[in-house]
């Protein structure tokens, strides 16, 4: 049931968040002179429609995976009045990053709102102003399980909360671990927090000096907040998870490049390699189905604060995906009109549709691998 409440969470939050990226698009379009034809939430099948009185048809579809703007002439090469084509540059420029201004712009008010209640702190040198900051350091967690070891045994689970362990408070990881050493092969009391109820139970410690004496990868998290400084830090630390995201897709493109190019190589380590490259870009990378399926229903039995977090999060990779100069994107369709300017040649409605047509099929290639490798890690 948690599953399926989670799945359900995630999939409106990231409906929401495509559809005010595409509201952005209409929003800006509009005022830029050119006509928008529709407004959908969802894909089709239709399923519901209005005419409106500005002649926009607002429509609701049947696939809940998004939504869509559809701008009157959207070739660049289309030239009646209203059309997408035959506006300027910088409008169509304008239009095109909307959507990415949008989702930049909500992740912004996202971490101010939790600047304010409790912002998690992930990043090492992430941004705050020390005379405006309390600092919360959260109860240690267990974040896995190891099966067949005393903690998984006793029916701890991952996102319990150790409150106190051997009748002993438990302030950080490294004092539970000293407590586990301390107490080898010891039959201790464990007091935990599940979903806010508080328990206790007896565990079997290992007495092994080579393998794991608890059995449990351990956690913990700290928030801060703020006062007035709320914006100045939503503001600045939104950037930098900008700037962090974009060095994770330059990680996970130079792993897969490698990773690719090595396979190609006689020698039997460089294919290992390259193997080991590949697998760094599966573990790191996770579409629709990793989000739904496991990361939205953690984040929705850990509280509002990570809901919001991770909302944040996302609202924020949309917007830097759509940056990038990739064809059937915001970015590559921008990339695209601007090297034909430059190169003073006309981007024809077949050229650019087969370009943005191969970058389409090449994004769907690449969804459908995450995807089958979120099923995988799933079961």
């Amino acid at each position: 049931m948690e599953l399926v409440i989670g799945v359900a969470v995630g999939l409106v939050i990231l409906v929401i968040l495509v559809v005010l990226h595409e509201l952005g698009h209409a929003i800006i379009a509009r005022r830029n002179g050119v006509v928008v034809e529709e407004f959908g939430i969802g894909f089709p099948p239709m399923a519901w429609s209005r005419k409106l009185k500005s002649g926009l048809l607002f429509s609701i579809n049947w696939l809940p995976v998004g939504g869509f703007v559809k701008l009157q002439g959207e070739h660049d090469a289309a030239s009646n009045k209203g059309d997408y084509g035959s506006v300027s540059f910088w409008k169509k420029t304008k239009i095109l990053f909307a959507g990415v201004f949008i989702n930049w712009i909500v992740a912004a008010v996202l971490l101010t709102v939790l600047a304010f209640i409790g912002l998690p702190k992930i990043l090492p040198n992430q941004f705050e102003i020390a005379s405006d900051t309390t600092t919360i350091v959260k109860s240690v967690e267990i974040g896995s399980i190891t099966p067949n070891l005393p903690a998984s045994k006793s029916g701890l689970m991952p996102g319990d909360k150790i409150l106190r362990f051997a009748d002993q408070e438990v302030p950080s990881v490294q004092a539970l671990i000293d407590l586990t050493t301390l107490h080898r092969g010891q039959n201790v009391n464990v007091i935990y927090s599940r979903s806010g109820v508080e328990s206790s139970v007896e565990v079997q410690l290992r007495d092994d000096e080579t393998g794991s004496i608890f059995g449990a990868g351990l956690d913990q998290s700290s928030l801060t907040k703020s006062t007035w400084s709320a914006p100045i830090v939503g503001i600045v630390t939104t950037g930098q998870f900008t700037w962090a995201t974009l060095q994770g897709l330059g990680g996970v493109v130079g792993n897969l490049f490698s990773g690719l190019l090595m396979q190609l190589s006689p020698s039997e380590s460089v294919r290992t390699q390259a193997s080991n490259n590949l697998g760094k870009v599966g573990e790191s990378v996770a579409g629709p189905v990793g989000i739904l399926g496991t990361i939205f229903p953690k984040a929705e039995q850990a509280g509002a604060t990570q809901l919001i977090f991770l909302t944040a999060i996302i609202s924020l990779t949309l917007a830097v995906m759509n940056i990038l100069p990739i064809p059937a994107l915001d970015g590559g369709r921008w990339f695209t009109t601007l090297i034909f300017r430059l190169m003073r040649r006309p981007l024809t409605k077949d050229t650019e549709e087969k370009i943005q047509a191969t970058g389409f099929i090449l994004l769907m290639g690449l969804v459908l691998l995450v995807t089958i490798g979120d099923v995988a890690k799933l079961f």
